[in-house]
């Protein structure tokens, strides 16, 4: 029988790196794959009629726009409140005489502020459920049930659903390579969420492109107060508002929920072309700006979703994809004293782990188009590039606005 060798230190810090770029992933994929969404009731309490939809809107893509506000309409809500510019209002108002529709109303906020805007159209809403929508969506027209089930729960106060972007059928290589790495962002978020819901209810951001909310909540002057006066420094915030509910449901003990049924699934839009940078590098800095809030300013996280303050907030910290490069290292390092056949059974053994965790989050996209899978080597090199990404983010936290969107602020 042969004596136990001890663990050299290359060994013990692969195992410690390994928990700590793996533990979570383990978790989670099973989390995922219990994870059901809440079904419709037989007896709903909540209809169609119950719900407001408010779109803020600065979009200057008019057939878009008629797009997503036909797709909401054929929901049959009780309203739809769009909040644009004094400079689109006349062009927004005329599409919405040419819909000519009685449940669709205009309204005009003096600067582009999707804050402001949506708290322009709160008091109007007479309804018991909110539903706040980006310009650059389109439902199902099965979406309203399924979204108003959970609130059946008195203590839901705000649910989402999960979503995909819109796929590119023809365009050049680049277009089509930043149309996938979207629709891989768009897949990785729902696979979480979707998890962390299942373990704790938590999540790190619930998604503005359709997040639906009891109205009590939008229409709490405290609410309007913060929501339209938050401040990263000296700076008023313009981007980060659904970061901002999040954590108000958060800190006022409301519960949260997102339905991942086919029928309740949001199709949105997303750059397919080097804007899609800048559209990570303010969600990067709206992340580092939460998380930072959620741990160590309001602090509710801690004990109301202990999974979430580890898997999402504080892991923000130190899960870089460059981790890889180290683990790799560590790997042929710790195996370099065992026998030939053993040294390359435990490298192999390990290279097929790391390519099977780039594909497990995708495994929804692989569902839809097998053919999907030609872009796994776009997406795990723009991995390890998003990490000089986040890097950049956490240093320019003071860029408060919108990067991707040429609009005016205040």
């Amino acid at each position: 029988m042969k004596e136990f060798t001890p663990l050299n230190w290359e060994q013990w810090w692969f195992i410690i790196f390994f928990t700590i770029r793996y533990l979570r992933l383990i978790v989670h994929s099973i989390a995922h794959w219990r994870y059901k969404s809440i079904p419709i009731p037989n007896s709903p309490t909540y209809s169609n009629k119950d719900v407001t939809i408010i779109l803020p809107t600065i979009s200057t893509d008019v057939k878009e726009l008629q797009q997503t506000i036909e797709s909401m309409l054929a929901c049959n809500p009780s309203q739809v409140l769009l909040v644009t510019t004094k400079r689109q209002y006349d062009i927004i108002q005329n599409l919405c005489k040419s819909i000519n529709v009685r449940n669709l109303r205009v309204f005009q906020s003096p600067v582009a502020s999707k804050r402001l805007q949506v708290c322009k159209a709160i008091p109007f809403v007479e309804t018991s459920i909110t539903v706040m929508v980006d310009d650059d969506v389109t439902w199902p027209s099965t979406i309203l049930p399924w979204l108003l089930a959970p609130f059946e729960d008195g203590k839901i106060g705000g649910v989402g659903t999960c979503q995909r972007v819109r796929r590119l059928k023809t365009g050049t290589l680049m277009e089509r390579c930043y149309n996938w790495l979207g629709a891989a962002y768009i897949e990785r978020r729902n696979f979480e969420i979707l998890a962390t819901h299942y373990i704790d209810g938590g999540t790190s951001c619930m998604s503005g492109r359709t997040c639906a909310l009891r109205t009590e909540i939008l229409q709490d002057p405290a609410f309007k107060k913060g929501f339209e006066n938050e401040k990263w420094g000296k700076r008023r915030l313009n981007a980060d508002d659904d970061n901002f509910v999040t954590r108000w449901l958060v800190s006022h003990q409301w519960k949260t929920w997102v339905q991942s049924n086919r029928k309740c699934e949001i199709e949105t839009t997303l750059e397919n072309s080097s804007k899609f940078l800048l559209q990570c590098l303010r969600w990067a800095r709206s992340n580092w700006r939460s998380n930072y809030i959620s741990l160590f300013v309001e602090r509710y996280i801690w004990r109301q979703q202990p999974w979430c303050t580890y898997a999402l907030h504080l892991t923000m910290f130190i899960n870089f994809a460059m981790v890889d490069f180290l683990l790799f290292w560590l790997c042929y390092r710790s195996t370099s004293s065992c026998e030939q056949r053993v040294k390359i059974s435990l490298r192999v053994a390990y290279g097929i782990w790391w390519l099977t965790t780039k594909n497990i989050k995708l495994i929804g996209l692989y569902k839809r188009n097998l053919g999907d899978i030609w872009f796994l080597p776009v997406s795990i090199l723009y991995g390890y590039f998003h990490s000089f990404i986040k890097l950049y983010a956490a240093l320019t936290l003071h860029e408060t606005g919108w990067g991707s969107r040429m609009v005016l602020e205040s």
